[in-house]
């Protein structure tokens, strides 16, 4: 396995970082990786992540529900049953943001196909992007999408979309800032960008620390806090519009945290820290489990 190695931010290309924790690969390796922080802009990366030609390895597991669509356990089933209130909610959020009821749409890190089906089923027109070949024959089967790679990205058109979203993808993208110039020239004029990616200055957070779930090393490269986001999108001249709070998140990622913690689930416990995670959140929504950056030209 080829790593990786920082000696400078991934964001800001300071030099000014340092090791915050380690953390384990619960899902397939179980390795350790340690996880730094830049004192600049505050980004949080995972160090000695596999390159991009070795971490797919880092992905075969039937527990990465992004993959598989799994539904065993109850925390997948649990998962499902939010996910039809969450596609809905998203599907709302883009006709807000846009201000349109139909559109062109690319959804990139496109998954098993859920987001970009309800889409689809609303009129959109939809190009969805997705790196694994399994998975993107999933959602041929699960919904008749044929996705492409997302190596397809680089060579769309430009000013083509009126809305480009990346649910929980960032964190996980090797270029970053290619990633983020390229949504800069796909979006139209008064297009959209959705972003959403876990915060790692969340009340939850605090309270798992190596264990919180949402770290998910060595697949989650970059640990995103809101002022990172922001010095990432300043430095591309792209503007922040509006944050929004993804609420099941906290209980998500909890749910997952206590198992990782204490080698079992403790439902309860789980529900509480979520629900103090979001009380925490309403006073200031940049300290939410997960949020949504929606962003302008």
């Amino acid at each position: 396995m080829s790593t990786i190695t920082r000696n400078t931010c991934p964001v800001c290309s300071t030099v000014n970082i340092s090791k915050q924790l380690s953390a384990e690969d619960y899902t397939v390796s179980h390795q350790q990786f340690e996880i730094w922080q830049c004192a600049v802009c505050s980004i949080r990366f995972t160090q000695g992540a596999p390159d991009a030609a070795s971490v797919a390895d880092f992905y075969q597991s039937e527990n990465y529900i992004s993959h598989t669509d799994t539904e065993k356990g109850i925390i997948n089933k649990l998962y499902h049953f939010v996910r039809r209130t969450t596609l809905r909610r998203k599907l709302r959020l883009i006709e807000q943001t846009t201000g349109i009821q139909k559109g062109n749409l690319l959804d990139i890190g496109a998954g098993t196909g859920a987001f970009a089906a309800t889409m689809q089923q609303a009129g959109w027109t939809v190009n969805g992007l997705e790196p694994d070949a399994g998975t993107r024959q999933r959602a041929a089967d699960l919904y008749a999408l044929h996705l492409q790679d997302t190596a397809a990205l680089f060579a769309l058109p430009a000013a083509g979309f009126d809305a480009i979203t990346m649910w929980h993808v960032l964190e996980h993208v090797h270029e970053l800032h290619s990633y983020i110039a390229q949504i800069k020239l796909l979006l139209k004029q008064n297009g959209r960008a959705l972003i959403a990616v876990p915060n790692y200055t969340s009340k939850d957070a605090d309270v798992y620390r190596q264990y919180w779930a949402a770290y998910d090393v060595p697949r989650h490269l970059y640990h995103f806090s809101p002022a990172s986001i922001k010095n990432l999108l300043q430095q591309h001249g792209l503007q922040l519009l509006d944050i929004k709070p993804m609420w099941f998140d906290s209980f998500y990622i909890a749910m997952l945290s206590e198992q990782y913690k204490n080698g079992k689930g403790n439902l309860v416990k789980a529900v509480w820290h979520g629900m103090l995670s979001n009380i925490a959140a309403l006073f200031n929504k940049e300290r939410c489990s997960s949020v949504i950056y929606i962003i302008g030209k």
